[in-house]
């Protein structure tokens, strides 16, 4: 049975009169109900401590987190709950979500075009300026609180001989232009108000009208209209709003007193079409951009001479006239609502997701996946630091590259993103189907197929590579792939079934995109491109030449979407991820290279090769053991012993278990016996690093994440200290 819970900001439900009705329905639906406020929510043991209706009167009850939150309440009032609130929705799912002021949803409106030739002409009133614009442009306007409820703080003003008319609280005052000026600066200082054209909607006998609209969800999440009908303001004002005075009609009596037969028709079914086609537009707009869905709104329109309608606003929490008796029908639909999200909250997200995904794929967006083995997280951020120096680029966060992060960032991208930019990661087969499943790219980059996860492929690099294609067979078929032609693993790929455009990069074969005159700068690395039939030179801020493939993979991209050489060169002078290849220069000249977020084979002869390359004296490699390497450990392990010779490491330290290995091999490989040590131990590593340090060495520390190799680099930080 469903566990609806209402959330509101007062204690006492007796005082909140729509919680009998809404207790009442839920019972009749076969739901159970809970009233509560943010006081009564324990997240240690998961519990509401609330009021349930009881035998005729209001018990408290102690109930589990309830399945779906009615979202109630005054909004500024549970504004002081609103951590309690946000890590709610994190677990529950909420009805009743917030589309924003009047102002907000005009902005939206007008952006999402389809409704904006209805919107009414309006500005943020800042000064005396922007008031005597519109009365020029339109004589009589309306000014009203961006935030304003139920008709309060609205004021008519005209132009008259002697000035100004203003017409508040059904109150004529005449001002003259002095006057008026000082009543608007102390306006303005108490809230935000918008100032727009008066548009007339009176009957025959002269009264001011307009029309509410309300649409709600169903119990099948299908927007039906509650109610359309007139609000009659009285003789000596012009809002209609009932709190204010006016009143309420029938809408078909209305229309047949008002107009002749075919128009009142015609009227009629205007209104019905533009309630449901204006609450669809509404409800997509919000999945755009905020990845929620609305469930029900209150629209106020007006209609002019010509019969064209003009919306006055929108109210995401609209109240109903209590003499149609109506309350029932919304507290219906709002409970049936409640029960069906409730049930179909996964369902409703997963529609969101690919209904963005439509969209993003009808604008043109280039949502682009990154993964391989190794240079996954590098490459992301130098795509995106040039993407972002035109559009607004969406970029999957730091090292997120897991399924569950990519169903986080499905729900974080919206419409105003002009480009995305994700991080695939893969442990296991179907890894990166799954991700492709949850966001499909239209470009994709496959860095290189290594060593990494091998253990989970029985050792066989063909697995690796048929995991890694999984990226080429999710991506749009006519899209874009990047890969990488020196990597002789790469060949493996599964690319003869792709139909989309293959472009390759490359440093040591020719290739599409090739990089050339590779060399160690301060503090980087520069190399040559041909763009466009012209020779550039580049600058990355990293080192180490496998860090020039991933730039290079980020060039070609970038290039391919039209982004200049000027562009990319000032866009690769990128925000470097932590802990990747990090220099610190420490007191008495030791320089130590911080690397510790990662580690793979191919990754740890990437860091020797830097540590060769910008050492000025004694190399030492402070290596953790690495993972996922399955039967290939050894063999590899072996290998990477064998490079730390050959490179002219002078000094291997190890860590953790079976890590001792990669010293072993090192010695036979020439490895004097007494410059390699391993441990088990980090505190004790830490003394015997202390002890054998000099002036002017360098130290690469490096390691598997799980191996938590950064506490060393903290270490040597603390204890040596960086020279400023």
């Amino acid at each position: 049975m469903t566990l609806i819970g209402m959330l509101h900001h007062r204690k006492d439900p007796d005082t909140v009169i729509k919680s009998y009705a809404y207790a009442v329905v839920a019972k009749a639906e076969g739901a159970d109900f809970i009233y509560f406020t943010p006081n009564g929510v324990n997240f240690d043991n998961q519990t509401i401590e609330g009021y349930e209706y009881k035998n005729g009167s209001w018990k408290e009850k102690i109930t589990p987190f309830p399945d779906i939150i009615y979202n109630t309440g005054s909004p500024e009032k549970l504004n002081v709950s609103k951590d309690i609130i946000d890590q709610l929705k994190e677990t529950i799912p909420f009805t009743t979500v917030s589309l924003g002021n009047k102002w907000s949803i005009n902005e939206r409106l007008k952006k999402g075009k389809v409704f904006s030739k209805h919107l009414i002409p309006a500005k943020i009133l800042k000064e005396w300026n922007d008031l005597t614009e519109f009365l020029n442009l339109y004589s009589d306007v309306v000014v009203k609180p961006m935030d304003g409820r139920k008709g309060q703080g609205i004021y008519f003003i005209k132009t008259c001989e002697k000035g100004f008319i203003v017409n508040y609280d059904r109150k004529d005052k005449v001002y003259t232009e002095m006057d008026l000026k000082e009543f608007l600066e102390a306006l303005l200082q108490e809230n935000t108000y918008i100032v727009q054209p008066y548009i007339s909607s009176k009957t025959k006998s002269g009264g001011i009208f307009d029309f509410r609209l309300h649409a709600q969800k169903n119990g099948e999440g299908q927007w039906v209209i509650t109610t359309i009908y007139p609000r009659i303001a009285s003789n000596d004002t012009i809002i209609t709003n009932i709190n204010n005075g006016g009143y309420t009609n029938y809408l078909t009596p209305f229309l047949n007193q008002e107009f002749n037969e075919e128009d009142a028709y015609n009227i009629k079914r205007t209104l019905e079409y533009f309630t449901l086609s204006l609450a669809r537009h509404l409800d997509e707009l919000q999945m755009l951009e905020y990845s929620e869905v609305i469930d029900e709104i209150g629209i106020d329109v007006g209609l002019d001479e010509n019969q064209k309608l003009w919306i006055y606003e929108v109210n995401w929490r609209p109240g109903c006239p209590p003499a149609f008796y109506l309350e029932l029908d919304v507290v219906r639909n709002t409970i049936q609502y409640a029960i069906y999200l409730a049930n179909n909250h996964e369902k409703i997200k997963q529609e969101i997701r690919q209904f963005k995904m439509r969209e993003m794929e009808k604008r043109k967006v280039p949502i682009i996946a990154v993964t391989g083995s190794a240079g996954k997280t590098t490459t992301k951020s130098f795509i995106s630091s040039i993407l972002k120096t035109r559009w607004n680029t969406f970029e999957s966060k730091d090292y997120w590259n897991r399924t569950d992060h990519t169903q986080i960032h499905a729900d974080l991208i919206n419409v105003n993103h002009q480009a995305v930019v994700l991080e695939y990661g893969m442990g296991f087969p179907g890894v990166i189907s799954e991700h492709c499943r949850i966001i499909q790219p239209n470009i994709s980059i496959i860095t290189n197929v290594g060593m990494a996860h091998i253990g989970n492929f029985d050792g066989d690099i063909k697995g690796i590579a048929k995991a890694k294609s999984e990226l080429i067979h999710g991506t749009k078929q006519n899209g874009i792939l990047f890969i990488n032609k020196d990597d002789e693993n790469s060949k493996m790929l599964e690319i003869d079934q792709f139909k989309g455009k293959i472009i390759t990069v490359g440093i040591k074969n020719p290739a599409d995109y090739h990089a050339y005159n590779v060399s160690y700068a301060n503090n980087g690395m520069s190399f040559n491109v041909m763009l466009q039939n012209k020779e550039w030179s580049f600058f990355i801020p990293i080192y180490g030449e496998h860090h020039v493939y991933n730039a290079l993979n980020a060039i070609a991209v970038a290039d391919y979407l039209g982004f200049s050489p000027p562009e990319i060169k000032s866009g690769l002078l990128f925000k470097k991820p932590p802990r990747r290849l990090t220099v610190y220069h420490l007191n008495h000249s030791i320089t130590l290279i911080d690397d510790s977020v990662h580690s793979t084979p191919q990754g740890v002869m990437a860091a020797i090769d830097v540590i060769k390359n910008i050492s000025p004296a004694r190399k030492i490699a402070v290596l953790g053991r690495m993972i996922g390497l399955g039967e290939r450990r050894i063999e590899q392990y072996k290998k990477i012993g064998k490079y730390l010779v050959e490179q002219g490491i002078d000094i291997v330290l190890t860590y953790g278990r079976n890590a001792r290995g990669i010293g072993y091999e090192a010695i036979n490989s020439g490895l004097p016996p007494e410059n390699f040590k391993h441990f088990m131990d980090r505190e004790a590593m830490h003394e015997y690093l202390l002890k054998v340090l000099q002036e002017n060495d360098t130290i690469l520390v490096k390691g598997a994440s799980i191996m938590n190799m950064y506490n060393t680099v903290e270490f040597f930080i603390s204890s040596i200290g960086v020279n400023e």
